[in-house]
């Protein structure tokens, strides 16, 4: 049996997923909860086998941060998000934080959801259709080989709350050339010409919120 915590904004989901699981005796449900508070708290005292979390479940953090956080709280869990994004390259860069499925929303929650945690807990990552079908796509672009890394993200965002290279560079005890080539890795990572439009982007595609 398999002890799965969920955790979605959305009451109506919750339901949702419950339902699903509740047909087979492998899953045991943990907890299902509505926020990033209740979710660390649960994870820490249960340590489940899987978590299933929606993207947003915190407005004012990045999936990137997202996984890492439920990672640090529950290391032999294995992440599964739900969300509305099917950028390859952000779903590239969460599996490298530690998630190990990603299911796209729209795609069918009640065959997805199950499949999704039978294949973790064999150790294979797993990808729902459309989210796989985008990921294949962005692995054949040529930004598949520049990583947001940690350094990168702090750039990010500072950039967003409208500091200069040069005070990036001071902060961060980088020289300003290095600042100069991680804003225009992240341009182009993003399809972006200026920072105004950089932030459009990766706002859109849930690196930033306001």
């Amino acid at each position: 049996m398999f002890r799965v915590v969920i955790a979605h904004p959305t009451d109506l989901v919750l339901i949702g997923a419950k339902a699903v699981l509740s047909d087979s005796p492998r899953y045991q449900i943990v907890a299902a909860v509505s926020d990033l508070a209740l979710l660390v708290s649960v994870a820490h005292q249960h340590q489940p086998d899987v978590l299933v979390v929606h993207t947003e479940l915190d407005p004012d953090m990045d999936m990137l941060k997202l996984v890492e956080v439920i990672t640090a709280t529950a290391p032999h869990a294995r992440p599964i998000l739900l969300g509305g994004l099917r950028d390859g390259l952000v779903i590239r860069d969460l599996f490298e934080c530690g998630m190990w499925a990603y299911l796209y929303e729209s795609d069918d929650l009640q065959e997805c959801l199950p499949r999704a945690i039978d294949i973790v807990m064999r150790q294979r990552p797993y990808l729902s259709p459309t989210a796989n079908s985008e990921y294949l796509v962005a692995m054949r672009s040529p930004q598949r080989d520049w990583h947001l890394d940690n350094e990168a993200r702090a750039v990010l965002r500072m950039l967003a709350q409208g500091h200069h290279v040069g005070y990036l560079a001071y902060q961060m005890k980088l020289q300003p050339r290095r600042v100069y080539w991680i804003r225009e890795k992240l341009r182009n990572r993003f399809g972006a010409q200026t920072n105004e439009h950089l932030m459009s982007r990766a706002a859109a595609e849930g690196y930033l919120f306001p």
